[in-house]
């Protein structure tokens, strides 16, 4: 594991991110990863339970970027350009093509392996304080019940990789997409993530909190925000939302 980081690991916990966000308001260090083999309430997007039996990979990393909290949906792009390398890295030949649904999954034959989640605190200067990188892969098992499926590295072929294995790789590649983006700002984050990106032009259907909208994916903006086109043409920057894919 690369000197940046901090570990912190657990074998059974409650969430790391929790512990993170407990890690970080107490003072912890940029570069505290939390890990756990096995977590009691994991958590997903907008508080959905994520199912953490042990053999998968559970990891939350603090950060203290230097940066306007509107720039905070970045890092969870830079995670998955850096997850999605070490996966790479790890999947067998023919394992099938890996690629980003927007904004958080990481998906191998249309079906979910990975997902990560973003928590941030902002100070008084208006500044973000920390950053909680939230990831999970799924390595020995995935859960049944997915609304667009899920697998597992050892469903598509690697069973020999370890959690442990997984955590390294991991944390090499995904130090050096962070280094990327603080060198270079997001713009070759965004390009690695578009190369990857699951249903872009394409026909997606995005649920809103009280609305949902059908069109085409045409972009990620600058902030990381979705473009849809809908069928009369007019152009909508969705910053937040369920995507679903009518192919899947």
């Amino acid at each position: 594991m690369p000197s940046f980081y901090r570990l912190v690991a657990h074998d059974r916990i409650d969430s790391t991110s929790e512990e993170a966000k407990r890690l970080a308001a107490s003072g912890a260090v940029e570069g505290t990863l939390v890990w756990a083999r096995e977590q009691t309430a994991g958590r997903g997007r907008r508080g959905r339970v994520w199912s953490s039996p042990p053999g998968n990979l559970y990891v939350s990393l603090v950060l203290r970027p230097a940066c306007a909290p509107g720039a905070a949906a970045q890092l969870g792009f830079a995670a998955a350009v850096g997850l999605g390398a070490a996966l790479e890295s790890l999947l067998p030949a023919g394992a099938g093509m890996l690629q980003f649904k927007w904004p958080n999954d990481l998906l191998v034959e249309r079906r979910k392996i990975a997902g990560i989640l973003l928590d941030a605190s902002t100070g008084a200067d208006g500044r973000l304080d920390w950053l909680i990188l939230g990831i999970g892969v799924n390595i020995e098992s995935f859960p049944d019940q997915t609304s667009y499926g899920a697998t597992s590295l050892r469903d598509v072929g690697a069973g020999a990789v370890t959690v442990e294995q997984v955590l390294e790789v991991l944390g090499v590649h995904l130090l050096r997409t962070l280094d990327q983006w603080r060198r270079e700002g997001f713009a070759p984050i965004r390009r690695q993530w578009l190369s990857h990106a699951l249903g872009l032009g394409e026909r997606i259907d995005v649920r809103l909190e009280q609305d949902t909208l059908s069109g085409r994916f045409v972009e990620l903006s600058d902030s990381g925000a979705l473009t849809l086109e809908l069928p009369q043409g007019e152009r909508r920057i969705i910053a937040a939302g369920d995507v679903f894919y009518p192919a899947l």
